[in-house]
C-alpha cells in the first residue's frame, strides 16, 4: 500500500448513485417522501422507465426493472450490506418519524475511544440498505498518523513530488493545520 495520498482519477465528488427498482412509483415515493430527495429532470433521449431525484449533494438514479417479478426481496436487516448511510441532525426525531411511517429498522451503536455513533438501518422498497447515523461523532484520523478532530470534512492537500515521502497537510474544521 502507498503510504502517500493521491488522486490518480482527479474525481472532485459523488454524483450520483442508480438503483434498479421492482416499482419505479413506489421507489420515487420513498425517495422523495422518507429521504427528501426531490426530482429533477431526465434526458428525454432515454428510452427506458426512471426518474431522476436531487438531494444531499449527490443524484439518486432510479431504474424501473426489466423484471421486477424476479428481483430478490431483502427481508433481513442487516448493518453489514451494502448500503447508503446519511448524516442527520438529529436520531431521536430520524426513529420518531420512521416508527410513524411504520418503517422497520435496527439501531446499532458504535464505541470508539470513548466515543458514541448511533446508528439506524433500514431498507427502501427493494431491499437497499439505509443508514441514517450521527456518524460525524468520530474523528477522520489520516492512516499516516496525523490526528484530526471530530468534524465532517478534512482536507488533504499533497505537497511535493516525492513519492514515498510526501508530506500531508491535514487541514481540520477549525482551520488549523498540522506538519
Amino acid at each position: 500500500m502507498k503510504e502517500s495520498v493521491e488522486n490518480p482519477l482527479h474525481l472532485k465528488s459523488l454524483n450520483h448513485i442508480s438503483l434498479v427498482c421492482r416499482s419505479l412509483a413506489e421507489s420515487i415515493n420513498f425517495y422523495l417522501n422518507v429521504l427528501g430527495f426531490v426530482p429533477i429532470r431526465r434526458p428525454g433521449s432515454f428510452d427506458f422507465d426512471g426518474a431522476w431525484l436531487f438531494g444531499h449533494g449527490f443524484g439518486m438514479h432510479l431504474l424501473q426493472s426489466e423484471d421486477p417479478e424476479n428481483m430478490p426481496k431483502k427481508s433481513v436487516i442487516n448493518p453489514k450490506d451494502n448500503h447508503i448511510s446519511f448524516q442527520c441532525e438529529s436520531m431521536g426525531a430520524v426513529e420518531k418519524k420512521l416508527k410513524e411511517m411504520e418503517i422497520k429498522y435496527v439501531r446499532a451503536v458504535v464505541e470508539e475511544g470513548g466515543i458514541q455513533v448511533d446508528q439506524i438501518f433500514f431498507h427502501d422498497p427493494d431491499g437497499f440498505m439505509i443508514e441514517i447515523c450521527n456518524c460525524d461523532n468520530l474523528p477522520v484520523i489520516p492512516l499516516a498518523g496525523e490526528m484530526a478532530r471530530s468534524c465532517s470534512r478534512v482536507n488533504l492537500q499533497v505537497l511535493g513530488q516525492q513519492s514515498i515521502k510526501q508530506q500531508v497537510v491535514v487541514q481540520l474544521c477549525s482551520g488549523s493545520s498540522k506538519r
